[in-house]
């Protein structure tokens, strides 16, 4: 299952790049793609959506679910 949920300050390659590190940690998640552009990320995989919330917050960014 994917999810895609709107991720707001990512501004260049490597802030795209921390946020799919952060959720390619988590137990679950089996691809990510972030894209700064759109301010979004899409996760694939059956990871919690409160984890990836988490995930996200923690590497810096505000996930809008």
């Amino acid at each position: 299952m994917a999810q895609t949920i709107t991720v707001t300050g990512m501004s260049c390659g490597g802030c795209e790049s921390t946020v799919e590190s952060a959720l390619e940690e988590l137990d679950g998640v089996s691809a990510v793609s972030a894209d700064n552009e759109s301010d979004s990320v899409t996760v694939e995989g059956d990871a919690d959506t409160d984890a990836i919330v988490a995930a996200i917050e923690d590497a810096g960014y505000e996930p809008a679910v």
